[in-house]
């Protein structure tokens, strides 16, 4: 079962109180959560330490011990606070390619680039951050080798060691993620003595050279490629979060380095893991099932590299999957609740008319391309009136149905599409963009693009095809971006390629609502950054707040 990674994880977390952890400001991030019992009671075996590593990989999926309404962090809704929906919200509503009806405080904000340091969401996905980073210094207190050796059998050592390395990969993942979006902020380990001085303050640079020299370790210390248990990371993972890291080096300290961006996504490709090449038939393309409910099965298995978990009978919050589903579905609409395998919708995000014209270009029939699906009953494509649902049209990417098209715990309302954190197709189109940019085999890069186009317009991807294909003249770094929303839409990725590309903040690309304004319009530069939320700059006098704000 996919689950199994978090079976025990509820009992686990009630009877220690991990979940009660709260790091609502930055003077928390050097205390051990606070347990009923002590890690002498909770480590014990093998067993022990693998159900507080599933609450680690929990983290990116669960908002509190108590079920979906519970929250683990305070100051923002325990639903929003969901890791996944906080981060792909960051990543998505502040772009082209998502725009949200709600008015919950802050939410416009986000994709009118308006926020500032008082923002509640910026503050929760900060906090569920660095919650993360604690959780996971906390393992690793507990996992050092004399504890281990104390704890477990000698041939028990080496698991407990590779659990070990799946926990600073995801502390690793999440200080990325602190490097992408506030740049700078509070620096913890499980090295800092707990009870000790408020947590340093670091620079971009400096966080930047740690998850880089700890992800390099990993590729080396995590389990060889395509060998884990399912939902757990590998050595593909290390490479794959070497490879975005290096991609966008040229942002983080100033001196690109594509090259390493290609070598690290090179060593994915040849790891094993391949595109996903099945469709289900009259259910979803070979690209659609990428996005299934049973996506934790082949031929979507072969290409998911990381997928974080959700369940809807056992891994269940209002964040993740079922928050891009549900938050994308009319709650007025049978038949569009039917399609997604649900029996509600919340009436929440839909597209701009930006992604769409991604695949429907002026005077070109792109209709083949299989990978744009657009809800278009009853919306509209202009967007007058953010706050209203049916303006700007419906995003059908994740679905709760299995490839035979049936509904999964429909009842439920929740979700059980595990959502990939990190898949092939990402790492081919990262090759190829180096490859643009001077750094990689351009014949190479040609060919991987083709074939992703290809299983997106539902041909095979080893038959040359003159409707998917492009050529080498046609092959550049601004077709590269076109083609990163196409195939990478609504997967937390958009952000991050358009400040790369110097067409976040700039009026060198304005989308509707862009700052604001249905036309779009230049913002401050300052956005892109998120701000040290102003009650932790209070709470930490070593941290200082980004500029601008």
């Amino acid at each position: 079962m996919k689950n199994a990674l978090y079976r025990g994880l509820t009992a686990l977390t009630l009877s220690t109180a991990l979940a009660g952890f709260s790091t609502s400001c930055t003077k928390d991030l050097d205390q051990t959560p606070k347990y009923e019992l002590t890690g002498d009671k909770v480590y014990v075996g093998l067993a022990g330490y693998k159900q507080v590593l599933a609450k680690l990989y929990g983290g990116f999926a669960l908002t509190g011990a108590s079920g979906p309404g519970s929250g683990d962090i305070t100051g923002i809704d325990a639903g929003t606070s969901d890791y996944i929906r906080q981060w792909w919200s960051a990543q998505e509503l502040t772009t082209d390619e998502a725009v949200i009806a709600w008015n919950d405080p802050g939410v416009q904000e986000w994709h009118k680039l308006s926020w500032d340091a008082s923002d509640p969401l910026t503050r929760g996905f900060y906090s569920r951050l660095y919650y993360e980073i604690a959780i996971c210094n906390e393992f690793l207190r507990e996992a050092t080798d004399d504890k281990l050796s104390s704890r477990l059998s000698s041939s028990e050592q080496e698991q407990g060691k590779l659990f070990r390395a799946e926990a600073r990969f995801l502390r690793a993942v999440a200080y990325y993620h602190v490097i992408d979006l506030f740049g700078n902020g509070p620096f913890v380990t499980e090295k800092d003595p707990v009870g000790g001085p408020l947590p340093v303050y670091n620079t971009r640079q400096q966080l930047y050279s740690f998850v880089e020299s700890e992800l390099l370790a990993l590729t080396n210390d995590l389990a060889t490629p395509r060998t884990n248990e399912y939902g757990r990371v590998d050595q593909a993972a290390a490479h794959g979060f070497l490879a975005r890291l290096y991609l966008n080096a040229g942002v983080y300290t100033g001196t690109p380095q594509y090259a390493k961006a290609a070598t690290e996504a090179k060593a994915v490709i040849d790891a094993g893991y391949t595109l996903s090449t099945t469709a289900a038939p009259a259910v979803a393309s070979a690209y659609g099932r990428l996005f299934l409910a049973d996506n934790h099965l082949a031929s979507a298995k072969s290409e998911i590299i990381w997928p974080v978990i959700f369940d809807v009978n056992s891994v269940q919050s209002y964040g993740g999957t079922t928050f891009l589903i549900n938050g994308a579905t009319s709650g007025a609409d049978a038949s569009w609740q039917r399609l997604v395998g649900q029996t509600t919708g919340w009436g929440g995000l839909r597209t701009t008319s930006a992604l769409f014209d991604k695949f429907f270009l002026a005077g070109g029939d792109t209709t083949r391309d299989r990978r744009g699906r657009f809800y278009t009953k009853g919306q509209t494509l202009a967007i007058t009136d953010l706050s209203q649902f049916t303006q700007g049209l419906g995003v059908v990417k994740y679905r709760n149905v299995n490839s035979a098209g049936v509904a999964q715990g429909a009842s439920l309302n929740f979700s059980s599409v595990d959502f990939p954190m990190l898949r092939l197709a990402d790492m081919m189109l990262i090759y190829a963009e180096a490859a643009t940019r001077g750094s990689g085999d351009r014949t190479l890069a040609l060919g991987y693009v083709n074939q992703i186009r290809r299983r997106g317009f539902g041909l095979p991807t080893t038959t040359a095809s003159a409707t998917a294909d492009i050529t080498d003249a046609q092959l550049t770094s601004d077709f590269i971006l076109d083609e990163r929303a196409r195939e990478l839409h609504w997967e937390g990725t958009r952000r991050t390629d358009l400040i790369r590309y110097s067409k976040f903040v700039t009026g060198a690309y304005l989308w509707p609502w862009k700052g604001g304004i249905s036309g779009g319009k230049a913002v401050d530069d300052k956005y892109k950054l998120f701000p040290i939320p102003a009650s932790d700059l209070t709470a930490n006098p070593n941290l200082k707040q980004n500029p601008g704000y």
